[in-house]
Parts: structure tokens; sequence; C-alpha cells
């Protein structure tokens, strides 16, 4: 038992077990045919809970997995339902990150690397484009299959981003992400 706690990467080791996991789940025909054949009405609702999990590292696979092997009768309106799903837990992250985590980012804003980093960044951009350059890589983030949490924690902790502009932000990078995960 002491041996399993002892490995040194078990949050990747989960990870690769869910992406695993999802792969063999979604490639069953059975399963492909059931996400087909769910229905008009309830389909969007099933883009909407693909949202809600496409934000969230351990359940991005899942979703992905849905995603792929769904076939939406109006692509553009499921791409919106899973963008609203996303943006409400991408607001959950954020919230948690904004209160919970304010003492640590400030300590860490105050570390002579940190600060050279941002000094360097600042001189070779400027504040305005490092701080753009700063939202373009958070939303890429938040639009890949890659945990949202990393995307809401550049914004939430290194930026003085307003939840308003956050919002918009994170709908329109989810919403582009998952139209791309259902154009494949």
């Amino acid at each position: 038992m002491k041996r399993l706690f002892r490995f040194r990467y078990p949050k990747i080791a989960i990870l690769i077990a869910f992406m695993a996991i999802a792969y063999i789940l979604f490639s069953d025909s059975n399963v492909s045919s059931f996400v087909n054949n769910i229905g008009t009405y309830y389909e969007y609702i099933g883009y909407f809970f693909a949202g809600l999990l496409f934000s969230f590292g351990f359940t991005t696979p899942f979703s992905v997995g849905y995603l792929i092997v769904s076939k939406p009768d109006n692509i553009f309106l499921a791409s919106i339902m899973g963008g609203v799903g996303a943006l409400i837990s991408d607001i959950v992250i954020f919230k948690i990150i904004k209160f919970s985590f304010i003492d640590e980012f400030q300590r860490l804003k105050r570390t002579e690397r940190i600060r050279e980093l941002r000094d360097l960044i600042e001189y070779e951009f400027g504040h305005k484009i490092k701080n753009y350059l700063l939202y373009i890589f958070a939303g890429i983030v938040i639009a890949s299959p890659l945990p949202d949490e990393l995307g809401v924690i550049m914004l939430a902790g290194l930026t003085k981003i307003r939840i308003r502009s956050f919002m918009v932000i994170s709908f329109l990078f989810n919403t582009i992400g998952i139209f791309i995960i259902l154009l494949i």
C-alpha cells in the first residue's frame, strides 16, 4: 500500500487512465449509437453537460469523447450550448481561485523570479501588449482540451480582470474549442 502512495506522478497517471477509459468507452459502437439516438431536444442538453465537463481536467476526456462521437443537427447551437456549460464551470473555477488563492498569488508576484519575468516581458512588449498576450494565451488554453484551470488561473491570479470580461473570454474561447471538436 505504501508503494502506491509513493508513486511520483499520481495525478498524471489518473488523467491518462481517464483518457484511456474515455477512449474505450466512446470507441464502443453501442455508446456512439446511444449518443446519436438521444433525440433532438435532449441532444442539446447533452452538449450543455459536455460543456460542463469540458472545463475540468479529469472530465475533459469524457466531454471530448462525447463531442467527437455525436453528430449534432445544428453544430452552431450545439457549440453554444456546450460553451454555456463550460462558462458555468469556468465561473465556479474563477470564483474559487480568485478568493481562495489570492494570498498565494500575491506572494508569488513578489518573488524575485516572477518580478524579473514580468519586468522582462513589460520591457520587451509593454504593459498593454503583455496583458493582451496573457489573455490570448489563456484563451487558447481555455479553448483547448487542456484543463481550463490553467487558463483561469492565469486570468484570475495574474490579471485584474473583471468577472464580466472573464465571462466573455471564457464563453467565446470554449465555444470555439467545442465547435472545432464537433467539426472533427
